[in-house]
């Protein structure tokens, strides 16, 4: 009987073997790419815009990661990052049903692989103190030879890892340059000077537009109709134009076109009403530019005549030779804490300067959204445009300066389903409504465009050679690109990174910091006021005992070498504790994880063993 229960037992087992098993193997052949993502802000599930361009594929496109795998091993952040990146990469994969070939490959030095990884343009990026470099980076190609490469995966980008790559794919299935259209009303191209009375060069950012895309100039005067193929319509400086031009944008945002308008109240490159025997005539003119009744119908609020004013980013401009540099509240330096660290368009950009710049709002009854791009700082007001005429001192405009402690949009995207601006038309084809959601992006400054307030160009051997200052042409080169994408790149904002900082003991080390800081200043105004008094006992000494420490001034000096060893004992005080804080912290969640988890699931057992032990004994 013994011998039969074990062969029993042996049997059930393999059994059970066979049957786990093949229970494996059914899972695996029925839930083959099937993924749980459970991280915390979704890390790894791909956004909505990014599987429509995946599915939207229609030729087979190469990636190829290049990654120094061995050149890594003592760079834990990047390696980390590493494998985020590279499992981005196999989701993508994954969900674009076979037409994503992902090939992975380490370049090792002086292999054929660092040779190709360069080729195709990736960077090889110095690390540690030997100069060793390291490649990490990703190379497309399609089917038409078409070629695209990200040179070097910043760990600081992640939060537009999705878009990055998602941008290079869709370059890589959309093989045909984009076409964007150009209405400007400022003198951006080459031409003839009549102030100079030479030929000018053209903008750089037109340059560098031309470089780009496929570039249409229109014709503002003569502008009825968009051509289907123009994706994006960059809107310059509009200035009084006609209804049947203002209709023509009107029906392209409605359809799903993509617009770039930059207006401004006082437009400084503005060349009309110029008149070289009146030098008078074009500072008189009227030099602002506005969409009334486009941006009446997209809810949007702009002054054409107020100026925005910033004293805290006002730039130090030069007003006079052997004078010193007057800061100019209405020529204002945006740093990376005015521009949007959210938006892909501005994330990367440290600096961009704008002069004489409007600003926009949405109106209270408006049922769209706008996401500011570029902000004042928060030292701000608004004031008449006719201000900056005729202003021979600059620090003129800070002398009655009332901050609103508003922070002004300069520039931002008006996002939602527009409604036409016109419904009294009755064209074949009129729209009255947009179909899906769509954007505007308003720029609410001009001169911004202008060389001379971020590029310095020169001539050098022939060549045009520009050195940059600041990111104006970065942000109008982002901001088209952004916009040249499918409305699907276009939706894909910054993600949440996969860094997750010690957010409670960051907030310690501030507020230790800031204690520390306030008996620093502590110390520092009493070691003024010493040297105050004492400069003041010394004075009141005579010539002869000029070099005679007086009981007074001994008695001073004792107070405050006795104060101040009072107050570093203070800071060092202030040091230990932070450091308690935070070792009290510590052992918290020690306790927490090693002791009180553990306890209560013992006890959860135990209580669920008892609970078994009760019924088996009742029944």
């Amino acid at each position: 009987m013994t011998i039969n229960r074990k062969t029993l037992s042996g049997g059930a087992l393999v059994v059970l073997i066979v049957l786990f098993v093949a229970l494996i193997l059914v899972v695996n052949v029925l839930f083959r790419g099937a993924r749980v993502d459970l991280t915390e802000n979704n890390l790894y599930t791909l956004s909505p815009g990014t599987k429509e361009i995946l599915s939207s594929i229609d030729e087979p496109v190469n990636l190829t990661l290049f990654y120094s795998d061995k050149g890594t091993q003592g760079i834990p952040q990047l390696r980390t990052y590493a494998t985020r990146v590279r499992e981005m990469l196999e989701e993508m994969a994954a969900r674009a049903g076979g037409k994503i070939h992902l090939e992975v490959v380490d370049p090792l030095p002086f292999s054929e692989d660092e040779d190709r990884a360069s080729a195709q343009g990736l960077q090889a990026v110095p690390v540690g103190a030997g100069g060793e470099t390291v490649f990490f980076g990703l190379a497309g190609s399609n089917s038409t030879n078409g070629h695209a490469a990200i040179p070097f995966f910043q760990p600081d980008k992640e939060a537009f890892l999705e878009y990055d790559i998602a941008k290079l794919i869709h370059e890589l299935a959309t093989t045909k340059k984009p076409v964007v259209g150009l209405v400007s009303g400022l003198p951006m191209g080459p031409g003839f000077d009549p102030a100079t009375r030479q030929m000018r060069e053209p903008w750089a950012v037109q340059q560098q537009l031309a470089q780009l895309f496929e570039v249409r100039d229109l014709n503002a005067a003569e502008l009825k109709a968009i051509d289907a193929e123009i994706g994006v319509l960059v809107l310059v400086h509009p200035k009084q134009l006609s209804d049947d031009a203002q209709y023509a944008i009107d029906q392209f945002v409605l359809r799903g076109g993509h617009l770039l308008v930059f207006v401004d109240p006082d437009a400084e490159l503005d060349t009309s009403g110029a008149d070289p025997e009146n030098p008078q005539a074009a500072m008189f003119a009227d030099h602002a530019s506005d969409l009334p009744k486009l941006f009446k119908a997209w809810g949007v609020e702009y002054d054409p005549k107020r100026i925005v004013l910033d004293r805290t980013r006002a730039v130090a401009v030069s007003v006079g030779q052997g004078r010193a540099p007057v800061r100019h509240a209405g020529i204002i330096g945006l740093t990376a804490a005015e521009l949007n660290q959210d938006d892909v368009v501005t994330a990367s950009l440290a600096s961009i300067n704008v002069s004489s710049a409007g600003s926009i709002a949405l109106a209270k009854d408006s049922g769209h959204t706008l996401v500011a791009l570029m902000q004042s700082s928060g030292d701000a007001m608004t004031s008449p445009a006719d201000r900056l005429r005729m202003l021979p001192d600059p620090s003129a405009l800070l002398a009655d300066f009332k901050p609103s402690g508003e922070r002004y949009v300069i520039a931002g995207r008006v996002e939602g389903k527009f409604k036409t601006a016109f419904p009294e038309r009755s064209e074949a084809g009129h729209l009255a409504e947009s179909k899906d959601a769509g954007q505007v992006v308003i720029v609410a400054d001009t001169d911004l465009l202008a060389d001379r307030l971020w590029v310095q160009v020169q001539n050098f051997l022939g060549q045009r050679v520009m050195n940059a200052f600041a990111n104006n042409g970065d942000f109008a080169l982002n901001a088209v690109d952004n916009l040249t994408g499918s409305s699907s790149l276009i939706s894909i904002r910054g993600r949440a990174t996969s860094q997750r900082p010690f957010a409670t003991v960051e907030a310690i080390k501030r507020n230790a910091d800031d204690r520390f800081r306030a008996k620093e200043q502590e110390l520092q105004r009493e070691l003024q006021d010493t040297e105050r008094k004492l400069a003041e006992l010394q004075s009141a000494k005579s010539q002869d005992q000029a070099m005679i420490v007086s009981p007074e001034q001994k008695a001073e000096l004792d107070n405050f070498l006795k104060r101040k060893t009072d107050i570093r004992k203070e800071l060092r005080d202030v040091r230990r504790s932070l450091d308690a804080d935070i070792e009290a912290l510590g052992t918290r969640l020690k306790f927490l994880n090693i002791v009180l988890v553990p306890l209560i699931v013992t006890l959860v057992a135990v209580g669920f063993a008892m609970l078994r032990a009760r019924r088996r004994k009742a029944a």
